[in-house]
């Protein structure tokens, strides 16, 4: 009977290895200039961070999630922050904060204009769609095998780990939010001579700005994440208090680093989650965009203006 185990067997992990061995070798310089800005805003908002007294931190996070949330949110985000200062653990979780504020900005400054390019052209989206499919399902644990042989070990990698792990669903929701704009909408601006820029900026980001935001979101737990698994290759942070714990049989110092990293979750999750709520009166604010734009925005009176946005009214 002829078996699986008679076929010949294809050296693949050697030729894995011997091609991530050559990248290293010969595209160092590229990986250098890749890390250098990574390095350059991490540490800025890691000292950022931590030169901030504890009652400013606690006070500046209740604030912001009294302004882009709710007053119970902000409240909770508050008592949070006080309840990881109380188990001792308060430098891990702004070293943790800083890691994910991080990559929040590399990842909407990368992975908002993949997803744009996405939304505007079939051809690029038919390349992008597996890479993110590959990317979404590889095991987190197998990003860190080529990040150490490409960027080294530390908090810096770790964070190149965070920002392409964490990419992938702001990417899909940005490409989603601009692809579900109602065709209505897109046909009367362009009915009114709005040019490929005008229909981006002025129609279709600031309706799919919701969907963006909830991709938001999920970058930033996606990221959250990714900060504890790369505690293994030297990361500093919450992550780091539970692998240490964990290789000391500490379950109390463990449980003290997953709590801590619970409650800083929440925290992101339910403010992100309320930005990502479509507001009541967007679609009225987008009616007057188009009005001004593409028909009095040159101040000369229009016989037809009162016809026109009656019309565009109509269409949205």
């Amino acid at each position: 009977m002829f078996k699986a185990d008679d076929l010949a067997v294809l050296p693949i992990a050697q030729w894995i290895q011997l091609g991530v061995q050559w990248v290293a070798l010969h595209l160092r310089p590229i990986f250098l200039v890749i890390k250098w800005p990574i390095e350059r805003l991490l540490e800025f908002n890691n000292s950022m961070l931590h030169a901030l007294p504890f009652p400013v931190m606690v006070l500046l996070m209740f604030l912001i999630a009294w302004r882009f949330a709710s007053l119970g949110i902000a409240v909770f985000s508050a008592t949070g922050l006080v309840a990881i200062a109380a188990m001792g653990v308060w430098s891990d979780a702004i070293t943790t904060l800083s890691l994910i504020a991080t990559a929040i900005v590399f990842c909407a400054v990368i992975g908002i204009p993949i997803g744009i390019f996405c939304a505007r052209s079939e051809r690029v989206w038919r390349i992008v769609r597996p890479i993110l499919d590959i990317m979404q399902t590889t095991p987190t644990f197998v990003y860190l095998v080529p990040v150490v042989m490409l960027f080294g070990v530390g908090t810096v990698p770790g964070e190149v780990a965070v920002v392409i792990t964490a990419m992938p669903p702001l990417i899909r929701f940005t490409h989603l939010g601009i692809r579900m704009v109602e065709h209505e909408i897109v046909e009367a601006g362009l009915a009114f001579g709005a040019n490929r820029r005008q229909l981006l900026w002025e129609v279709q980001l600031p309706l799919a700005i919701p969907t963006i935001l909830g991709g938001l979101n999920q970058t930033v737990l996606t990221a959250m994440v990714m900060s504890v698994v790369v505690a293994m290759i030297g990361a500093e942070g919450l992550g780091l208090v539970v692998l240490q714990g964990l290789g000391r049989l500490d379950v109390g110092q463990a449980a003290v680093g997953g709590i801590a990293i619970v409650l800083l979750a929440m925290m992101l999750d339910r403010i992100t989650q309320k930005l990502a709520q479509p507001r009541p009166g967007a679609r009225a604010t987008l009616v007057s965009t188009l009005v001004r734009l593409f028909v009095g925005s040159r101040g000369v009176p229009d016989p037809v203006t009162s016809e026109r946005q009656h019309d565009v009214k109509e269409a949205l």
